[in-house]
């Protein structure tokens, strides 16, 4: 029997992609986050010293990769060693096989937050699960088996704080659930210079990492999401039981993709790079959607501007895209954001200049 998967999302919104692409200054894509800035350059070099690699790689990593996540949460404050993380082919990938990996089943419980982004559901429905959106830990049922949290979220960019993360880790551990927290977008905190709070924060974890996990990637704050390269980090224990699946299932970054992020992970300066030509974006776009008649709700955190007329928002995407401006339905990420679209800022600034003057322009009448 075929699984039963929700059609894909994002063909929906071909015929607004063809009005936009129409418009005679050409379309300005907000809609898919997707990096457009080149590699720095010490990561492509790197990726070049390590293409001669003819033997498999390790799935549990290289010591070099591991020891470059170990170094990098160790800048962040949080201790871990090697047995508490493994590289990812990317996010989406770990995101969508974990509850398989975790053997999760019919009457097992996966929960994730009410707008969210669509892979969490994925993961469960491949795994045979069920599902329920809550964003209350209070709220999470006995059978619940994998609760995903996402700080900062995709696509409010919601950021939690140290004590929702600690009741979330506390109510797992009753319910003997795996608790993991998306955390790809940490670096990209715009209320202050510090990545947002981590799940394996010692404030939160108390002292042990137990049923807990850490997902992150390298795709927005090192533009590799043609690499690929993501990793997990937490519960010794429960890395060891995935990294036993995953060996079995060949799921392996390939070897130059890990040397690269190494490189990445040992560099924080074109991470602050990166983040300042986003942060240029941003202001430039949120300015320009308040003044054309928006509400930016959350977006404290991200590559995203949660931003809302109070309308339906595939009329805003209408509307939009009679601009020439592509934008995400809100409705792609559950009930919750049916008022409201995702707004990217991964376009070059000549296409975001583009867009704002386009905002602009239609708010002047």
């Amino acid at each position: 029997m075929p699984l039963e998967l929700p059609d894909f999302p994002w063909n929906s919104l071909l015929p607004f992609r063809e009005t936009a692409v129409a418009h005679p200054d050409g379309i300005v894509d907000l809609a898919i986050g997707s990096p457009v800035d080149p590699v720095p350059p010490l990561i492509r070099d790197a990726l070049a010293a390590a293409v001669d690699s003819p033997g498999y790689p390790q799935t549990q990593g290289s010591p070099e990769v591991r020891a470059a996540i170990v170094g990098w949460y160790a800048r962040r404050g949080v201790e871990i060693d090697a047995a508490n993380c493994i590289p990812t082919i990317g996010s989406k990938e770990f995101i969508a096989t974990l509850p398989t990996l975790l053997g999760l089943g019919p009457g097992d419980i996966v929960v994730f937050p009410t707008a969210a982004y669509p892979t969490y559901d994925v993961g469960a429905r491949i795994a045979g699960a069920d599902v329920l959106r809550s964003d209350d830990p209070d709220e999470w049922p006995q059978n619940t088996r994998l609760a995903w949290l996402n700080s900062p979220g995709n696509p409010d960019g919601r950021v939690h704080g140290h004590e929702f993360l600690r009741r979330a880790v506390v109510r797992a551990r009753e319910l003997g659930a795996v608790v993991a927290n998306d955390e790809c977008y940490t670096e990209l905190n715009w209320e202050g210079d510090e990545p947002t709070p981590s799940i394996l924060d010692p404030e939160v974890t108390q002292g042990s990492r137990r049923l807990t996990l850490a997902v992150h990637s390298l795709s927005k704050r090192s533009n590799l999401a043609g690499y690929r390269a993501g990793f997990v980090a937490g519960c010794s224990d429960l890395i060891g039981e995935i990294l036993e699946a995953r060996k079995h299932a060949g799921l392996i970054p390939p070897a130059p993709v890990q040397h690269a992020m190494a490189v990445a992970l040992g560099d924080d300066s074109h991470v602050r790079v990166q983040k300042s030509l986003y942060a240029a974006r941003r202001s430039q776009l949120a300015d320009a959607l308040r003044g054309a008649g928006f509400r930016i709700d959350e977006s404290r955190a991200g590559l995203y501007l949660w931003a809302t007329r109070g309308e339906d928002c595939w009329a805003t995407v209408a509307d939009l895209a009679r601009l020439g401006i592509l934008v995400t339905p809100g409705s792609f990420y559950g009930d919750a954001g049916r008022e409201h679209v995702r707004i990217s800022l991964t376009a070059t600034d000549e296409r975001t200049a583009a867009g704002a003057a386009r905002l602009a322009s239609s708010s002047n009448g």
